[in-house]
């Protein structure tokens, strides 16, 4: 995060020096070559920092450097030219949407560092407050200068590049000062034009003392900013550093408004206040990126705890018997906790009448096998289709629903109340995560349930689950003692009717480190236990599994990609993972022999502490 800190406070300082420049172009003070000369020529107080680590380079190196620096005054020169004929709230958000993307692209070109998918969304969003605040003005006046723009935000982009290069190579005091000396160079250069030269010394003599000293502190001020971007540039992608401009132009936008008096209305604010809010997401986005990237590296050998969900509706689906998959589980593979599922309509088919023989048969056998148990319950409870009603109660109101739930809800825990095997009460499945085929339910049903069961039963805890990816977890994390996240990595996706087709989440194991401690923070606990309660272990298609042949359920969810599950899981840090596929590895090993993902599974649950 400290690059991104870095980088706001040189936008801060540029955005307002660049405002001041306007002023003293607007007053006549110096043409765009003068001023650009004394940008470059200025670069000089850069030799305050030799004493503090400069080192000699080679002359490939030193060319590199100039180079550099170089770019980055000629780029400077067409930005001047270009300021010097329109609005400085309306030229500079032009060049600053430009100069990222060109940056990115030299970058491509010419850097082994690579941004990650995150640091685009960050870079995206910063970029597009700039595109927005430059949509907001009406006027074409800007095309008048239109080559000067592109030229000038090219040559950013490549002299950010080229920087970057040249920090990876040395120490940033070598860097920056052999920059520098490039722009002072380019500078002089500058001379040997009879008519710059004439305007130099024009500008000179008819410059009042007061605008002088501003000039030169204003100048210093900019020389501060630089200092900083260049900071960040050796800390970070160019890119990344390059857009954060976008925060440039919110204080150009601000500055401007109240000091060069370009007051902004109608349309045009709105714009800008869309583009304020872009560019603060963007940073708050590359600072949680950032915040992920700095926690404290994972243990690679702390204990983990390996257990497994078993539906016997999926075994249905399947079509393999429910209680001889569940036995060759606790017999072979031995996870030492399961997850259970008391399924409402196959409990209560009937209102009233309650049939607990094929939930007692299968706690029995996961007793047998001397495993612990988590008893889930609820109307939204695993499995396609989530919620699980009696066909009885399906023309009930969501009142009248609710009630008959927690009857059921009632008998479950009294049922296996005394049962020392079951540890863990789970109240709903996601139930705040929009998924499944679900009717209304009423309001606070979530706490219904939750003090009905603490009623009956204090003594165990109770799991609250939600989404990995797409749920909140702070709601549902509130009602739980514990908390239990879902993680999925290859989904099948549908938006809007239109099918989009299986993807592959671009999260890194970082994310659900990240999340879990904002989540903390939110609900001010940090002592909560949080699990994962479901870690994809099965293909998850276009069809039901079920309905895919064999190739395209192992082409979506190979062996391969099954161990790199579980890295990616250990990676996440958590210390206890469910795993959710066991009945899909038996269907393999029995009905397609294929026994690889079992074998596999089995050394897993041998692993676990």
């Amino acid at each position: 995060m400290t690059w991104l800190l870095i980088a706001a406070l040189a936008q801060l300082t540029l955005g307002t020096s660049a405002v001041f420049d306007k002023l003293l172009l607007r007053r006549g003070v110096f043409d765009p070559w003068v001023y650009t000369f004394w940008v470059g020529i200025l670069g000089i107080f850069s030799l305050v920092l030799v004493p503090f680590g400069f080192e000699s380079v080679s002359l490939g190196f030193l060319l590199l450097a100039l180079l550099a620096g170089s770019i980055f005054i000629l780029a400077v020169l067409f930005m001047f030219l270009s300021l010097h004929r329109g609005e400085a709230s309306e030229i500079l958000p032009i060049i600053g949407s430009l100069s990222p993307v060109f940056t990115l692209i030299a970058g491509l070109i010419l850097l082994s560092d690579k941004l990650s998918f995150v640091d685009l969304i960050g870079f995206s969003f910063l970029v597009a407050g700039s595109v927005i605040i430059f949509l907001s003005r009406r006027d074409k006046s800007w095309l008048k200068s239109g080559s000067l723009l592109v030229s000038s935000a090219v040559l950013f982009g490549l002299s950010n590049v080229l920087a970057k290069l040249v920090f990876d190579e040395t120490n940033f005091v070598t860097g920056f000062v052999l920059i520098k000396l490039g722009g002072i160079l380019a500078a002089i250069l500058f001379l040997v034009y009879p008519s710059v030269v004439r305007s130099l010394f024009s500008s000179k003599s008819d410059t009042v003392p007061s605008n002088k000293f501003l000039y030169l502190l204003n100048r210093g001020y900019a020389g501060v900013g630089s200092l900083l971007v260049n900071v960040a540039i050796f800390m970070a992608h160019p890119a990344l550093v390059d857009a954060t401009q976008s925060f440039r132009y919110i204080i150009i936008f601000l500055a401007s408004w109240f000091l060069l008096k370009e007051i902004s209305r109608g349309r045009v604010l709105v714009y800008k206040i869309i583009a304020t809010f872009l560019v603060v997401t963007g940073f708050v986005w590359l600072g949680f990126v950032g915040y992920a990237r700095s926690l404290p590296a994972l243990e690679t050998n702390r204990p983990v705890e390996w257990g497994i969900t078993f539906s016997e509706k999926f075994t249905d689906q399947l079509g393999i018997d429910a209680q001889k998959t569940l036995t060759n589980i606790m017999t072979d593979l031995k996870p030492r906790k399961v997850r259970l599922v008391a399924y409402w309509d196959e409990l209560e088919k009937e209102k009233g009448i309650f049939d607990f023989s094929n939930l007692d048969s299968y706690i029995a056998t996961v007793e047998n096998g001397e495993a612990k148990i988590i008893l889930a319950m609820g109307m939204k409870t695993p499995r396609w289709p989530e919620c699980h009603i009696p066909d009885w109660a399906d023309a009930l109101s969501p009142e009248e629903r609710q009630q008959e739930l927690m009857n059921y809800i009632e008998a479950v825990v009294n049922k296996y109340h005394d049962n020392e095997n079951v540890i863990m009460w789970q109240v709903e499945n996601e139930p705040f995560l929009f998924f499944g085929q679900c009717p209304g339910r009423v309001d606070d049903f979530m706490k219904q349930e939750v003090d009905l069961v603490k009623s009956l039963d204090s003594s165990r805890p109770i799991l609250a689950t939600d989404g990995g990816e797409a749920g909140r977890w702070f709601k549902a994390a509130r009602y739980g003692d514990v908390f239990g996240s879902t993680m999925y990595r290859r989904v099948y996706s549908a938006r809007f009717g239109w099918l989009v087709g299986v993807v592959d989440y671009p999260l890194s194991p970082s994310f659900f480190r990240l999340k879990e401690n904002i989540v903390r923070w939110l609900i001010n606990d940090y002592e909560k236990p949080f699990i994962i309660i479901e870690l994809q272990s099965e293909p998850w298609g276009e069809l039901g599994t079920p309905e895919l042949n064999y190739e395209r359920q192992t082409e979506l969810f190979s062996l391969d990609y099954f161990k790199e599950t579980i890295r990616f899981a250990k990676d996440t840090g958590f210390d206890e993972y469910y795993l959710w596929g066991g009945e899909w590895w038996y269907y393999l090993k029995t009905e397609k022999n294929d026994s690889r993902y079992w074998d596999y599974a089995k050394d897993i649950f041998k692993s676990s502490i």
